[in-house]
């Protein structure tokens, strides 16, 4: 089968390699300050604005592109390359593609236009504590009151969200469905609490304390198709930018061991060495097929869909703990210091795993649809 990108497709890879060559030295996402916490977008936020890649996933409907499921993974594939720390996925792809979809024409405006512009941003706020990675067993509530909805609950790790406008905020409704609402960031009753993660992404905490809401917040009141098809376009995504990583990730690792030598020669004239090189190789160019397989099933029926994602994501997920243990423990102890890039690079690729689902979550969901059939 024919996986070469179209010309359209290679100029936006080309364009972006140029934009993230352009990037002063190494973006590391894991220096987390006062700064990376502010709402106002970054120039390099701006940029991806200007060049439509804010627009580029969105269907012409709704002021996108109409891209579709690969030109999201050329775009995060070169953010995994280059590090980017700027949250294309968490920002803009999971909170705008549920707005397509759900909000009406105002909403829209309000929210959307300025979202795809790069004027603001809002961020997803699905998982809790006793769910795992279940987005549909949730305890937040939201009540319909007179003066529109109540919400109480609590989300954790919102990725984000610290610079977000507002947060799409999953709820159960009293009927038993899921809801989802819009809420702006300043709420009364909202607190949250703000840390790193351990590749350096912006992450929440938040309580939802009798906040209380108009009636026209409430995106949704059946919104749990809607939520598996985003979270569905997250993972690949994810995939795609595990890819990119591990990428430069295992050229990074050959070149050192050129370099590095021991007993009068290069490290890479080791067969051992050699072989185990093969083998992050392999493990790269496998996921990178599933990553593939991932963004041509986004169209398919939702059962499809998510058994070739699940799977997809719970690939990558072991090939790239696989390749960031590999290249660190081939760098020797330099491999951890912040001063070697590689570090880096493994601490978004052991940390990939966890965000929307570990290998575990997506080996159950899988061994369950398996089971079934």
């Amino acid at each position: 089968m024919d996986f070469s990108y179209s010309d359209e497709q290679r100029m936006l890879a080309d364009t972006l390699e140029r934009l993230i060559a352009d990037q002063e030295g190494l973006p590391h996402v894991d220096q987390h300050d006062e700064k990376t916490s502010s709402r106002a977008p970054s120039s390099l936020w701006r940029t991806f604005a200007e060049l439509g890649l804010l627009q580029l996933p969105f269907q012409e409907a709704v002021g996108g592109l109409g891209g579709d499921g690969i030109d999201a993974m050329i775009v995060m594939q070169s953010l995994g390359k280059g590090l980017i720390g700027e949250p294309y996925l968490d920002a803009l792809l999971l909170p705008g593609t549920l707005l397509a979809s759900l909000a009406d024409e105002a909403q829209r405006e309000r929210w959307l236009e300025p979202l795809l512009s790069g004027e603001h941003r809002l961020a997803l706020a699905w998982q809790e504590a006793e769910a795992r990675y279940d987005a549909h067993n949730i305890v937040t509530r939201a009540e319909r009151r007179a003066e529109g909805w109540v919400l109480e609950g609590t989300k954790q790790v919102v990725l984000a969200a610290a610079s977000a406008e507002a947060l799409l905020v999953t709820a159960r409704l009293a009927s038993g469905r899921l809801g989802i609402f819009l809420v702006p960031i300043d709420s009364d009753g909202l607190t949250h609490r703000d840390y790193p993660t351990l590749d350096g992404r912006e992450a929440c905490d938040i309580e939802f304390s009798g906040v209380i809401l108009p009636q026209d917040a409430c995106l949704s009141d059946n919104a749990g198709e809607a939520l598996d098809a985003a979270l569905a376009l997250g993972r690949s995504a994810l995939c795609a930018e595990a890819v990119g990583a591990m990428e430069v990730a295992c050229d990074q690792t050959l070149a050192f061991l050129k370099e590095r030598r021991q007993f009068g020669q290069p490290l890479a004239n080791f067969q051992v060495l050699q072989h185990r090189m093969v083998d992050m190789h392999l493990n790269l160019e496998q996921a990178r097929s599933m990553a593939i397989l991932a963004a041509t099933s986004l169209e398919r029926p939702a059962a499809e869909r998510d058994y070739r994602v699940a799977a997809a994501k719970a690939y990558c997920g072991e090939a790239a703990r696989f390749v960031a243990e590999q290249a660190i423990q081939l760098h020797g102890a330099m491999g951890m210091t912040d001063e070697c890039s590689i570090s880096h690079y493994a601490k978004r690729l052991v940390m990939f795993d966890h965000y929307l689902g570990d290998v575990d979550h997506h080996l159950e969901f899988v061994s369950e649809r398996l089971t079934a059939a």
